[in-house]
């Protein structure tokens, strides 16, 4: 039997296409993904969304190395110096009064870890998010998950409600903001807790939140009592040319979560919060007491990746080659009318098309010429490339990027 075949008689398949890549990959390298045939396959999604230092950094290669030799896993209630470093280095990177760091593994768990805080220390159970959101895979956080997988598994967590996302065909999203509200305070039955969005939807079609708009919705949270959740699972950590994506509106969050960038493609997650929250969710004797919390290996990693953050300044690198990228995009948008739209920050990019079937067919074009792309397809929007490099890809590894998807686009 052959690999192709084991595939289809042992492996679930865990997407709604039910289909995977059909290339076997058997090695990574920087910006690279190579495959059993010998073909090198550039990587413009950074594995999932994750990978921003490259595959198979150097300095993360050798923390593994060290790391997994001196001490990898630990019984949860036991501490290690990696663990306590890396939640000061994160509180360190935040605005007060962010300071209190929970270390778990993936983005699912921070935000399942956040809303359970937020229900427990607001003694609230409602959650708002947005109509196109992603925050996980487990109870509470794919309650709170509306871009896809809601039908066929019953009731979800009681109180969940969904508010529209201001895309570039809302004219006044602050008006729409207040709608939502009204809609809200209409459903609620008196016991708001969080809102939780992203700064960016990336799942929902890389829709970038206007200016302003997390200030406007932080007072609508601060008017009813609600704590405002910022998943920041694909922004964070440099990014979209800043460190963390909520900066630009000025706007604190209650509680932060960070996971894919935050271990460069390991499972490390984060929750952070402030010293108060964290005081009366202890009081009230907060439980998130899992197998893998306070790792030291991966804290370890956390730690390396800050290191190459600040070491070779990647959040100005993310702008300057996000710039690059989006004037290329741009330059493509203008050769070709199936492209509706380039939009995003630094390294996090939409490229809108306006035809699904477009969109798989340069997917597929791309991946046979050597470059990996993501298409997300939703209703009422075509298809929506997330165009997601790793934030050491070289000018010329952009270049070739583009050159790639500028053939598949016009051969399609």
């Amino acid at each position: 039997m052959g690999f192709w075949d084991d595939v289809d008689r042992h492996l679930v398949r865990y997407s709604a296409a039910g289909r995977f890549t059909p290339e076997v990959i058997v090695r990574a390298e920087g910006s690279y993904v190579f495959t059993e045939s010998g073909r090198r396959i550039l990587d413009f999604t950074s594995g999932q969304m994750s990978a921003i230092l490259g595959h198979s950094h150097p300095d993360i290669v050798a923390t593994v190395r060290r790391q997994v030799g001196e001490l990898d896993h630990l019984f949860s209630g036991m501490l290690s110096p990696p663990v306590v470093e890396l939640a000061r280095r994160l509180a360190g990177s935040l605005p007060a009064p962010l300071a209190k760091v929970l270390l778990l593994t993936t983005g699912a768990e921070s935000n399942e870890a956040a809303i359970r805080m937020a229900k427990l220390v607001t003694g609230k159970h409602e959650i708002v998010s947005f109509a196109r959101s992603w925050h996980g895979m487990t109870q509470a956080a794919a309650a709170a998950t509306y871009s896809s997988g809601r039908k066929g598994y019953g009731p979800t967590s009681p109180g969940n409600f969904a508010i529209p996302v201001p895309t570039r065909f809302v004219t006044d999203w602050r008006q729409q903001l207040d709608l939502a509200f009204e809609l809200i305070d209409a459903q609620s039955v008196g016991s708001l807790a969080a809102c939780i969005v992203e700064p960016i939807l990336s799942s929902g079609g890389v829709i970038d939140l206007p200016e302003g708009y997390l200030v406007a919705l932080s007072a609508k949270c601060r008017e009813r009592e609600m704590l405002l959740i910022v998943d920041e699972a694909q922004t964070g950590l440099c990014r979209t040319g800043a460190w963390y994506a909520f900066e630009r509106d000025g706007v604190v969050p209650d509680i932060l979560t960070l996971s894919k960038t935050l271990g460069a493609g390991l499972p490390l997650a984060a929750m952070v919060t402030s010293a108060e929250i964290e005081q009366r969710a202890h009081e009230r004797g907060y439980l998130f007491f899992t197998t893998h919390v306070s790792d030291p290996l991966v804290a370890a990693v956390g730690n390396t990746v800050l290191d190459v953050l600040e070491r070779h300044k990647l959040d100005l690198r993310a702008a300057e080659s996000g710039a690059f990228l989006r004037d290329g995009l741009l330059a493509l948008a203008s050769r070709y009318d199936v492209i509706t739209d380039v939009r995003g920050r630094g390294l996090l990019v939409g490229l809108e098309l306006a035809s699904d079937e477009v969109g798989a067919a340069v997917t597929k074009r791309c991946l046979s010429l050597g470059l990996h792309m993501n298409v997300v397809q939703l209703p009422g929007m075509g298809g929506v490339f997330r165009i997601a490099p790793p934030l050491t890809a070289t000018r010329d590894e952009l270049t070739e990027g583009l050159e790639i998807l500028g053939q598949a686009l016009a051969e399609v």
